[in-house]
C-alpha cells in the first residue's frame, strides 16, 4: 500500500486517522504536525486521506463480522457543493452497521442499488424496518423479488419481511448522528467522488468504534492499532 510513497508510513496513517475520527479541519492537522516539527500542507494531508480511506476499508471488509438478519434501513443528507445529496445506511438489530450508499438522488434507482449491494454482501434478511417512505418499500420488495428469482438452493425463500414505521427507526436515526457529527464541521464537500471516499473511512471508523472487525486471538485493538493491523 506504501510502496513507492515518499513519506513515513506513521505519518499518513496518523494524519488520516485524526481527520476521519475527530472533528478536525485539515488546517488544524497541518498546525498539528507542525508543533511535531513535520511540515505538511493540508492539501497534502487531503489527498493522503482521500487515496488511503477507500483501500483501508477494502481491507476492514475483508475481516468484518457477519451482520444479523433484521436490518434497518434509512437515509440522512450530506451536502456536496451547496446541493444536499442522498447517504443511504443500514443496521442491524445489534447496531452494527449493515452497509451504506452515498447518490446525488433520492429515488427508486438508487434505492434498489443500495439495498442491492447489502444483499450481495450479506445476504437475505429476515426483517427490514423502514421509515414512511413508499420508495424505500419498493426497492425493498423488487430487491427481495429479484434475489428469489436468483437463488439456487432446493427451498424456495421466503419473503422478506417489511416493517413500516417512522418511529421504530430510532435507533438508526441514532447511529446517523455520529456520522453527521464528524461530517457537519467539513462544512460540505467539493466533490461527490471525495465526498463517497471520505463518508466511506468515516463509516469505517464509525465500525471499528463499534468492533465490527475481526481480528487473530480475539484481539479488541485501539483505531490507532486496528489501522497499522490493515495497513501490514
Amino acid at each position: 500500500m506504501f510502496k513507492g510513497r515518499h513519506f513515513d508510513r506513521s505519518v499518513a496513517l496518523l494524519c488520516g486517522r485524526w481527520y476521519l475520527a475527530y472533528n478536525l479541519s485539515l488546517r488544524n492537522l497541518e498546525e498539528m504536525m507542525a508543533e511535531r516539527d513535520i511540515s505538511i500542507d493540508h492539501a497534502t494531508i487531503h489527498r493522503w486521506t482521500v487515496h488511503y480511506a477507500s483501500l483501508l476499508l477494502e481491507r476492514f471488509n475483508q475481516r468484518k463480522r457477519t451482520v444479523t438478519r433484521k436490518w434497518r434501513v434509512d437515509g440522512t443528507y450530506v451536502k456536496v457543493r451547496g446541493q444536499w445529496n442522498h447517504f443511504y445506511r443500514a443496521i442491524d438489530n445489534n447496531g452494527d452497521t449493515v452497509e451504506f450508499w452515498f447518490s446525488e438522488r433520492r429515488d427508486l434507482t438508487a434505492a434498489k442499488r443500495f439495498l442491492h449491494k447489502a444483499l450481495k454482501r450479506h445476504g437475505r434478511p429476515d426483517r427490514v424496518v423502514i421509515d414512511g417512505s413508499q420508495t424505500n418499500r419498493e426497492a425493498t420488495m423488487s430487491c427481495d423479488r429479484t434475489d428469489r428469482l436468483q437463488d439456487r438452493s432446493r427451498h424456495e425463500p421466503k419473503p422478506v419481511k417489511i416493517r413500516q414505521s417512522r418511529y421504530l427507526n430510532n435507533r438508526i436515526e441514532q447511529d446517523h448522528r455520529r456520522i453527521k457529527r464528524r461530517v457537519r464541521p467539513i462544512l460540505g464537500f467539493q466533490t461527490v467522488d471525495t465526498a463517497r471516499v471520505l463518508l466511506g473511512g468515516i463509516e469505517m471508523i464509525h465500525m471499528m468504534r463499534k468492533g465490527q472487525a475481526q481480528y487473530a486471538q480475539n484481539l479488541q485493538p485501539s483505531l490507532a492499532d486496528q489501522f497499522d493491523l490493515l495497513a501490514v
